[in-house]
């Protein structure tokens, strides 16, 4: 099923790729941010969280900002406002999408542009090729379960190859630059299947 962005999208540049499925927490603290939040829960839409290539996004006139051209929708959960004039945010990556044209940055500094929403991961069952990185992951999960750790959001779907290949995208040692490349793949069996390919390498996995 198709989903309607806003339009203009707005962009919240970080030098971080967020993937599907993923928790992102943010302070959040500049006032264009502050009054983005402010609008997205009004009108209960996600903003989109996009990797920086290249600059630093700070104050409301960056130069040399380069970002890429496909993120992820943010879908706020909660909100703490506990100190006067920030805000921290605990987010949920939903859909990814593709920027068209190019990103502007508005009289106020926010990033936004037109976005087109891209096909979530078709479901697909992990191959027995990759069942032991499946249950590296697993194991992972119940340690951190077990120190009342919860880096991931439930329900943790172990049997589904996209949302296992994301969950270890979010915790390899590997550029940015790399991250992005894999969750720009449409295909979640590939991504695993690299994914694999890198623990194997790193003795993180064997078997």
């Amino acid at each position: 099923m198709d989903v309607a962005l806003p339009d203009p999208l707005p962009l919240f540049p970080l030098q971080t790729v967020l993937f599907p499925g993923a928790l992102l927490g943010l302070k959040v603290f500049e006032t264009r941010y502050l009054d983005m939040v402010s609008e997205c829960l009004r009108l209960q839409q996600p903003f989109g969280v996009v990797c920086l290539r290249q600059g630093t996004e700070s104050g409301t006139a960056a130069k040399g900002v380069q970002l890429e051209s496909v993120g992820v929708l943010a879908h706020i959960e909660d909100v703490d406002a506990q100190q006067a004039g920030i805000l921290r945010l605990r987010c949920i990556g939903g859909r990814r999408f593709r920027i068209q044209g190019t990103a502007r940055q508005q009289d106020n500094g926010l990033w936004v542009a037109q976005a087109q929403p891209l096909p979530a991961d078709t479901l697909r069952m992990p191959g027995p090729a990759v069942l032991a990185t499946v249950n590296a992951l697993g194991e992972a999960i119940r340690k951190l379960q077990a120190q009342d750790q919860t880096p991931f959001a439930p329900p943790y779907r172990l049997d589904d190859a996209g949302w296992v290949a994301n969950r270890w995208c979010e915790l390899l040692p590997v550029s940015l630059a790399a991250k992005q490349k894999l969750m720009e793949l449409d295909d979640p069996v590939i991504r695993l299947s690299l994914v694999d390919g890198f623990l194997r390498d790193k003795k993180v996995v064997v078997g």
